[in-house]
Parts: C-alpha cells; sequence; structure tokens
C-alpha cells in the first residue's frame, strides 16, 4: 500500500484537512459528557433552569460545530480518495497499454478489467474511510479514557481493559481475515474469466448445444467464490456481537461500580452518567474502527493485486545497434521463439528476406506459427535469439512508436471501435484528410456499403456489430492503409471475403503508389499464388521459400495444402 502512496501526493492539502477536521468534532464530542454532567450535577441538583439552558444552548453550539467538521472532513476525505483512484487508474491503464502481448496471455484479460475497477474502488474505500476515521477513532478511544481518569481513576482501569480485550479481537480477526479476502479477489477473476469467455463465445456455446456443461462450469467456480466469502463473513460478522458483548459487560460492571461510589459520596450522579457516555462513545467509535480494519483488510488485499501490475516488467528491450547493414525491407536471420519459459520453440531457425515492394505470402497448418512470424515484426511478441531486421535496422533498435508507423497490421480478428468510421480510421493516421481516407476506404474495396451507410459518418457500434464480418475486415484494411504503411501485413485478414472481392483487394494492393511491402497470411493457396514469394511453415520450421509454381515442385508441405483445397484438378487439366 505504502508504494501506492504516491497517488496522494496532489492531494496532501486535503489529506492533512480530512483528519484535522475530524479530530475538531471528536474534541466537541468528548466535551460534551463533561457538560452533561455540570447539568445534572449543577443545574438540575439546584434548580437553575437558566444554568440549564445556558449550557444546552452550548450543547446545540458544539453539534453544529461538529456538524460542519464533520461535512468539511467528508469533502476533503471524498476529493482526496476520489483523485486518488483517478490517478491509480490511470496508471493502471497506462501500463496495460504497454505490457507485450506475451504479458497480457500470461496475466489474463478478467484479472486485468477486475483490478482496475473491482480493486481500485475497494482501495479508493479504504483511503476515504482511513482519511476520516484512522485518526478519529482512537483519538476518541484515548480520549475517553483519558477524561475517565480526570473523573476516577478507579473507573478508568476498567476502559483500559476493556479496550485491550477488544483490540484483540479486533486485531485477531483482521489477521485471520487478510489472506482470505485477497482468496476471494483471485477467485473472483476466476468467474469474470467464465463470464468473459462464456459471452464473447455465446454462439459457439450454443451451436454446439454446451450451454449446460458451462452452466455447471459456472456453478462451481461461483460456488467456490461463495464458500470463501461465507467463510469469511462467518470470521468477520464474530466482530460486531463480540465487540457488543465485550462493551456493554463493561458497562454492567460501570454502572455497578458507579452505584457504589454514589452511594458511599465518592461519584456524584452526574459523573456516572458521564462515565457511562464515554464508555458508549468508545464502544461507537471501536465499531466505526473493527469497520475500517474490514475495508482496510480488503484495500491492502487489493492494493497487493494492483501492485502486481504496476510493476510488471513490460519486457521490452531496445537495443543501441541502429547501425543499417542492407536495404532488405524484411530480414529474418535464425530466429527462434518460445512464448514460455521452458516451452518447446513456436518458431525454429527461421531465415529470408523481404525486398521492398514484395508481396509475400504466409501458408501452413493450424499452429504452424504464421501468425507467431508476422507478429515478431512490430514487436508483438520478441525472438527469443537470432536478429529481426526491418529496413535493414535491427527491430530492437527502433522505438515503438517509429517501429510501428512503418509497420500496420490487419490482425485476424476485425475489431472495430464504437463512434464513427472517420474516427476509426484516424487510428490510422491521426492527421489523415477526408480524401487519404477515401482513397484507404476505395483501395479496401469498402467503397459501396460505406456510401450507402452515411459516408465516412457512418456510425459504427461496440466491436463493430453492426456490420458483417467482412465489412468488418475490410474496414479494418482500410484503416491500415490509411497510413501509407511501408510494410503492410494482413494476417488471415480477408477470410471473409469472397474470391472475386479478394482478388480486387489484391489487384489493389498491388497498385498501391507507395509500393509497401506486404505480408499475407492465409489457408488459401488461391489467395498467395500471385506472390512474389511464399512462406511455408511446418510445426514451425520453414520447409518452402519460393513462388507458386516453384513450391509446387519442391515443397511437400505446400504441394499437400493446394492439393486439398483443389484436389489436383488444374494439374489433371494441365
Amino acid at each position: 500500500m505504502r508504494k501506492l502512496l504516491v497517488y496522494m501526493k496532489d492531494y496532501k492539502k486535503e489529506s492533512f484537512l480530512a483528519p484535522l477536521f475530524k479530530l475538531l468534532e471528536a474534541t466537541f464530542e468528548l466535551i460534551v459528557p463533561l457538560v452533561i454532567a455540570q447539568i445534572i450535577d449543577v443545574g438540575i441538583q439546584t434548580g437553575d433552569t437558566g444554568f440549564i439552558i445556558s449550557r444546552c444552548l452550548l450543547l446545540v453550539g458544539f453539534g453544529v460545530v461538529g456538524m460542519v467538521s464533520a461535512i468539511t472532513a467528508q469533502y476533503f476525505a471524498a476529493k482526496a480518495a476520489v483523485g486518488f483512484a483517478t490517478g491509480l487508474r490511470h496508471s493502471l491503464f497506462q501500463k496495460i497499454n504497454e505490457l507485450s502481448f506475451s504479458l497480457l496471455d500470461r496475466v489474463g484479460t478478467s484479472t486485468l478489467l477486475t483490478r482496475i475497477t473491482n480493486d481500485v474502488n475497494q482501495v479508493q474505500n479504504g483511503v476515504n474511510l482511513v482519511l476520516r476515521l484512522f485518526m478519529r477513532s482512537p483519538f476518541i478511544v484515548f480520549g475517553a479514557c483519558v477524561m475517565a481518569f480526570t473523573i476516577d481513576p478507579g473507573s478508568a482501569l476498567l476502559f483500559l481493559i476493556v479496550v485491550a480485550l477488544l483490540s484483540v479481537v479486533v486485531f485477531g480477526i483482521m489477521l485471520l481475515t487478510i489472506k482470505r479476502y485477497k482468496a476471494i479477489q483471485n477467485q473472483l477473476d476466476s468467474v469474470l474469466n467464465t463470464t468473459r469467455e462464456n459471452l464473447n463465445g455465446a454462439r459457439v456455446i450454443r451451436a454446439f448445444c454446451g450451454e449446460d456443461t458451462e452452466t455447471e462450469k459456472f456453478i462451481g467456480q461461483n460456488s467456490l467464490l461463495s464458500k470463501l466469502q461465507k467463510s469469511t463473513g462467518r470470521i468477520s460478522a464474530l466482530l460486531n456481537p463480540v465487540t457488543f458483548i465485550l462493551i456493554n459487560v463493561g458497562i454492567i460492571l460501570l454502572i455497578h461500580y458507579g452505584a457504589v461510589q454514589v452511594n458511599t459520596g465518592i461519584l456524584t450522579q452526574g459523573q456516572v452518567v458521564a462515565l457511562y457516555n464515554y464508555m458508549s462513545q468508545i464502544l461507537v467509535e471501536l465499531i466505526k474502527l473493527a469497520n475500517l480494519i474490514i475495508t482496510v483488510t480488503k484495500s491492502f488485499a487489493s492494493a497487493a493485486r494492483i501492485r502486481d501490475v504496476l510493476e510488471l516488467d513490460t519486457n521490452t528491450v531496445y537495443s543501441d545497434d541502429k547501425k543499417i547493414y542492407n536495404t532488405h525491407a524484411v530480414e529474418f536471420d535464425r530466429v527462434f521463439m518460445h512464448y514460455n519459459e521452458g516451452a518447446k520453440d513456436a518458431l525454429e531457425n527461421i531465415s529470408f528476406t523481404a525486398e521492398p515492394g514484395e508481396i509475400i505470402g504466409v501458408i501452413g497448418g493450424t499452429g504452424s506459427g504464421k501468425t507467431t512470424l508476422v507478429g515478431l515484426i512490430p514487436r508483438f511478441y520478441d525472438a527469443s535469439s537470432g536478429t529481426i531486421r526491418v529496413d535493414g535496422r535491427n527491430v530492437n533498435s527502433y522505438s515503438l512508436e517509429e517501429l510501428r508507423e512503418k509497420v500496420h497490421v490487419v490482425l485476424q480478428r476485425a475489431v472495430l471501435f464504437r463512434g464513427t468510421l472517420r474516427e476509426n480510421l484516424l487510428w490510422g493516421k491521426k492527421n489523415a484528410n477526408d480524401e487519404e481516407m477515401q482513397a484507404a476506404v476505395k483501395a479496401a474495396q469498402a467503397a459501396d456499403f460505406v456510401q450507402s451507410k452515411g459516408g465516412l459518418d457512418m456510425k459504427i457500434t461496440a466491436e463493430g456489430r453492426n456490420l458483417s464480418g467482412g465489412q468488418r475486415q475490410r474496414l479494418s484494411i482500410a484503416r491500415a492503409l490509411v497510413g501509407n504503411p511501408e510494410i503492410l501485413i494482413l494476417d488471415d485478414s480477408a477470410s471473409a471475403l469472397d474470391y472475386v472481392t479478394e482478388k480486387a483487394l489484391r489487384g489493389a494492393l498491388s497498385a498501391l503508389p507507395n509500393k509497401p511491402t506486404v505480408f499475407i497470411v492465409s489457408q488459401r493457396t488461391s489467395s498467395l499464388r500471385h506472390a512474389d514469394k511464399i512462406l511455408v511453415l511446418d510445426n514451425g520450421a520453414l520447409v518452402g521459400c519460393g513462388t507458386h509454381d516453384a513450391l509446387l515442385e519442391n515443397c511437400s508441405v505446400y504441394r499437400e495444402i493446394y492439393d486439398s483445397q483443389f484436389g489436383g484438378k488444374e494439374a489433371a487439366a494441365k
């Protein structure tokens, strides 16, 4: 938690004023029992109505000033807590955006969502309550004990015993629950992950009649979460009743002791009432302190989870070697890559070159490493060993911003953002004008349906759900083309297009005035047959590299893929 307090630096004034006004309120509360004792011992005993009225007005004044102090403290505490949470959430969001794909895969989307929402809210509540109660409650407990000593030292010893016993209960329960709250948050991640997967894969689940299986899986995880919450709740629930029992036993003993002291003339009735009020104040404040500790315990568990994300190493290593070795657009030199330490290589000893303006096809079976290979060029993942060069320079020597201005990628899953088409296309180039965007839309073979839906101002819902799969893919391609990239990667991004549209798209790419080097990942040999060079992958190894005709002659893996799609008909026709 201490490492997160840096986000409070802009709220030092609020963090000082909130407890200060709470202490001011508490001071007036500690004076009230003494005023009541005076009303009983002086005003009522002597029948002095004027004295009683003056003291009652004094109590009203204390109440008004205390209320103003409390409202002011609430304001400053809320301002500091909300500001703290805002800064923390911004840093978390920025950190998540900096994480490499490998770290995102390892941590998990549901975990990150929980930490930027639920965990931040828990920490915000903790900060708010700490500023309001952390000094007030101990101050009143300690102050009530001191005031009790000024009235009667014998009675005050009872206060100390009760406070000591309550401290054991409160801190004992805190120690028992702190680890359990962290386990609850971790299990909440699992429940959210299952929910997210079911929402994203609803169509697939229904298509394969998997509703019952997924329901059972969710019920199991939800039941485990419920058990953790109930077991922790049972321990936390002991706090209030045990506290009430101890305090009420203390009050019974206090009243009995006070009655004896009144009979012997050592204490007055007003002093006994004052002692009772101080004991009641201790009860109320210790209940508040107990609830504060529960909230703070949750906050510490959430703060540890937030800190774990903020301390993640982004794994982005930069090289000082900015030397230009050749004029190739892209060069892979003995590249190996694995996703996790100790895991099998996803790519093994990959070497090839792509010249400026060439169209490079990438093909292979499922899991052969096609997406992994093209993902290394913009550094979505880093090679485990070997060298990758863009424009003759090691990719590790580029800043990510500089590299990704050169390399634009259209991923397998077309992702569009809620807003207008213009807003989505500006992701490709921030200062693009309408002419550039319309040219990109035309090259992506999307001009017809875009024009019919309102042009560049057409509305797009979240993830482009108001568009078909082919339309989403074409707009994703248009977004990549807006920036006139030097290298364009199409990762199976035309799979939803018909053959006629795909052919027109290939023609438009070849005719682009900036002549980018294009990588096309596809399962269709027909989509790659006109490429300048085709890379054939099999289980992470490059087993073929050449033109369509050459690979049909020399590469058995490529020929097998081709025959599976065309059944040797073209060869037979020849």
